[in-house]
């Protein structure tokens, strides 16, 4: 079972599936899906479909040199049958898929650190155009700071007072009828 590649979108073609399209040069095109076809045949670039793997190798996107990559190209020459080759090169594929999804993982990252250290830059520079926006707002913030604080304060004075009154009653709670809401805040 040969999986082919897709002339247009490089996807896997699974044998039943897809179109072959025959030049008048003897020129071989495989195409996983109608959607590929129509493009090709609109005479599109792979390259600036966005979607394709060419445009996202071209856009840096995906890895494009990896020694992984070399084990991927078709030989035509044909092997005589073998147990042992055929498993032994199964195991390889695994290993060699286990590998390139590391890297490919790694490769990722990278270019995500990348891409997050120029939007952070970017929006310092923002930041740095439109600091009369943000003056308000910091002027607003600090005024609101100051009033919790006052508050908190208020409210430390008000339980030391309750702490200092409340000595003397014995430890009650509640229910001394003097008005005070037995010592709870309610503010």
């Amino acid at each position: 079972m040969r999986i082919l590649k897709c002339y247009f979108c490089s996807g896997p073609m699974y044998p039943g599936h897809g179109t072959t399209f025959v030049r008048n040069d003897a020129k071989v095109f495989n195409f996983c899906r109608s959607k590929c076809h129509r493009n090709f045949n609109k005479k599109r670039n792979p390259r600036k479909a966005r979607w394709t793997k060419a445009y996202r190798k071209a856009a840096g996107k995906e890895m494009v040199v990896d020694a992984t990559f070399d084990f991927e190209k078709r030989r035509n020459r044909p092997v005589k049958y073998d147990r042992d080759l055929v498993g032994k090169t199964v195991q390889a594929m695994q290993k060699i898929r286990t590998i390139q999804s590391r890297r490919e993982e790694v490769f990722y990252q990278t270019r995500m650190r990348e891409a997050k250290m120029k939007e952070k830059a970017a929006l310092q520079v923002e930041v740095k155009e439109n600091v009369e926006l943000l003056a308000p707002a910091a002027a607003s913030r600090e005024k609101v700071l100051l009033n919790v604080r006052e508050k908190v304060k208020e409210r430390q004075a008000v339980r030391a007072a309750a702490k200092a009154g409340g000595k003397g009653k014995g430890g009650q709670r509640g229910g001394s009828g003097d008005g005070e809401g037995g010592g709870m805040d309610v503010s």
